[in-house]
C-alpha cells in the first residue's frame, strides 16, 4: 500500500522470516559462533533457545546458507509430526527413500548414509526449529538418532532451536539422558539499543532506499516499545509508515511512532 510512497521496492518489514533481510546483531553472530563449533567439532546435540520475535527460525534459514558444501542438513521448521513422520522428514531432507519400510530399517538406512557421508570426509545436521513443541517421546528420538557414531566420533549433529519453554521441558527427570548430551548451549538475545537503528537502515537498503526521514531520538521510542524484539520493531515500523502514508507524511517524527504504539497497544 504505501511502497510506492516512499520509493520501496518491496515491503521492508514483514513479519514473516526472510534471510535477505537477515541483521547479523552480535548476539546472533555469537549464536552462530556457537553452531558452527558444535558442528564442526561433532559435539552432538546444541541448544539454542531465545524469546519470541527474536529471529530464530531467520537464524535456521541463514545457518542453512552457510553451511559449507561438506555438511548434509536437514532442516525441521515444524516439528508438529507424530514420532515416525518426524523420523521420515528428516531423512527425506538427506535423500533417503522411506517408502515401505520400517522404523528399524529407516534408522539402518539413516546410519549408513551417515557413515557413508563421513567415510567421504562430511558431516551431517539436523536443525529442528519450534523444539519446545517436541514431545518427550520425540525428544528421546532425537537424542537416539544423535548417538549414531563411529568408535571416536559422532556422525550426526543435532540443533534444538526453540523458546524458553524448552529448557524447562528439557529439566524434567525422564529427559537427563538428553539434557546431559547437550555439549553446547546459547541463548539468543534481543538487540541492543545501538543496533535498532543499524537493523533498520540494513532493512530500508534491502528495499532500495537508505534516506527515509527519522528523526533521531525516536529510535529511543522504538527500543522502549520493542525492548529490541525483531518482530516488534518490524510490527511498530510497519504501522508507522502506514500512518505516515494516511497523513500524507514522507518523515516520521516523534508523534506517528507514539500514535502508533497506542495503536498497537
Amino acid at each position: 500500500m504505501y511502497c510506492q510512497f516512499y520509493g520501496f521496492t518491496k515491503m521492508p518489514f514483514g513479519i514473516t522470516s526472510e534471510p535477505h533481510f537477515f541483521f547479523e546483531s552480535a548476539s546472533h553472530r555469537e549464536a552462530y559462533a556457537a553452531i558452527e563449533y558444535g558442528i564442526s567439532q561433532r559435539k552432538g546435540v546444541i541448544l539454542i533457545t531465545g524469546e519470541v520475535g527474536t529471529g530464530k527460525t531467520t537464524l535456521c534459514k541463514k545457518l542453512m546458507d552457510r553451511l559449507g558444501r561438506g555438511v548434509s542438513a536437514s532442516l525441521v521448521l515444524n516439528p508438529y509430526f507424530s514420532d515416525r513422520e518426524l523420523l521420515e522428514a528428516i531423512v527425506q531432507d538427506f535423500g533417503i527413500a522411506t517408502e515401505k519400510k520400517s522404523r528399524l530399517e529407516i534408522v539402518q538406512a539413516l546410519n549408513a548414509f551417515l557413515i557413508e557421508t563421513h567415510a567421504q570426509g562430511g558431516n551431517a545436521v539436523i536443525i529442528i526449529d519450534e523444539a519446545q513443541h517436541l514431545s518427550a517421546r520425540q525428544l528421546e528420538q532425537v537424542r537416539l538418532l544423535s548417538n549414531l557414531e563411529t568408535s571416536d566420533e559422532k556422525l550426526l549433529q543435532v540443533v534444538l532451536v526453540g523458546q524458553p519453554e524448552l529448557l524447562q521441558k528439557l529439566a524434567q527427570y525422564r529427559l537427563r539422558q538428553i539434557r546431559q548430551r547437550i555439549f553446547v548451549k546459547y541463548q539468543l538475545m534481543p538487540l541492543q539499543e545501538a543496533e535498532v537503528h543499524q537493523y533498520m537502515d540494513v532493512r530500508f537498503q534491502n528495499v532500495g532506499k537508505d534516506d527515509l526521514a527519522i528523526d533521531d531520538k525516536c529510535y529511543r521510542i522504538i527500543y522502549e516499545f520493542s525492548r529490541g524484539v525483531p518482530r516488534l520493531i518490524n510490527i511498530l515500523c510497519d504501522r508507522a509508515l502506514l500512518m505516515g502514508y494516511v497523513r500524507d507524511k514522507s518523515s516520521l517524527d516523534e508523534t506517528i511512532w507514539m500514535d502508533s504504539i497506542k495503536e498497537i497497544v
